[in-house]
């Protein structure tokens, strides 16, 4: 294992973010990561080594703040080897229920964020001709769930952009995963992660059903967190990772049922899409 590699983690002050954060400082590694406050981060953390672990204070939603956190990086450790986007929050309602600010600040945080980040990174990769980027999708971005569109689409979008990336920036050396967790025993279904419209409409009684269920999930989701990082820990050192990984039997088994759908709907209208063609 090569612990001389150097992790910027974003959104690492809870959840799985932080569980990997302790388990690569615990093995060695040097990890520099991102909260909105740096104090949070570092009273979860608790005691650490200076020379091993940088916490900084970085607003998501400025390129500049990304920039000036990438740099400091860089001129404390020498370099980075692993960028993980790990900031997100969910985002419930049904799609006219939710008004533009709140659809704003979910897309400026779980895909303009990751955008930025790997705008940054990417230009020290590709003169060190190595590199590994793993973005933290969701099952939602390939099969979701009701009531949670505006989540869908934002991972949606990262499992997209994630997928072409990797085509991207292989001739560079530069690797690229995007990791659809299933439910995991973290923070995540408390409020300090998740979001509701404000606006609520009676009738949507399917949409407020399905939250009602995540709700009582809570302190029950199947995934264990630290078993997670020691995957992505795994996953740097595999010469040959996936572009796209699935953790969670959860998550195996949602999108499994999608591809048997897709499967379906493919072949059911397939004289439709043939019947375009000259």
């Amino acid at each position: 294992m090569n612990t001389n590699k150097v992790w910027f983690i974003t959104g690492a002050s809870k959840g799985l973010g932080l569980s990997l954060v302790k388990k690569l400082i615990e093995n060695g590694y040097k990890v520099a990561a991102t909260s909105r406050k740096s104090q949070s981060l570092i009273d979860a953390v608790g005691n650490f080594d200076e020379q091993h672990f940088l916490p900084l204070e970085v607003d998501l939603a400025s390129e500049k703040s990304i920039n000036e956190a990438v740099i400091k990086t860089v001129a404390y450790f020498g370099k980075i080897d692993v960028l993980v986007n790990n900031a997100g929050y969910g985002i419930g309602g049904a799609l006219e229920e939710l008004n533009q600010k709140e659809i704003k600040d979910s897309f400026d945080i779980n895909v303009m964020a990751v955008i930025k980040t790997m705008q940054s990174v990417m230009p020290y990769f590709r003169e060190q001709k190595s590199g590994h980027i793993i973005n933290i999708s969701s099952i939602a971005g390939f099969a979701p769930g009701i009531g949670w569109g505006m989540y869908a689409a934002t991972k949606y979008a990262v499992t997209g952009l994630s997928e072409v990336m990797a085509e991207d920036v292989k001739e560079f050396g530069v690797k690229v995963t995007v990791v659809a967790p299933g439910a995991f025993r973290t923070d995540f279904l408390q409020d300090s992660s998740l979001v509701f419209a404000e606006k609520k409409i009676d009738g949507y009684d399917a949409v407020r059903s399905s939250h009602g269920k995540y709700a009582t999930m809570n302190g029950t989701q199947i995934g264990n967190p630290e078993n997670l990082a020691q995957i992505f820990m795994d996953l740097v050192e595999n010469p040959n990772p996936p572009v796209r990984l699935y953790v969670g039997s959860d998550a195996y088994h949602r999108a499994t049922e999608k591809i048997r759908l897709l499967s379906e709907e493919l072949e059911n209208n397939k004289d439709i899409s043939f019947s375009t063609d000259f």
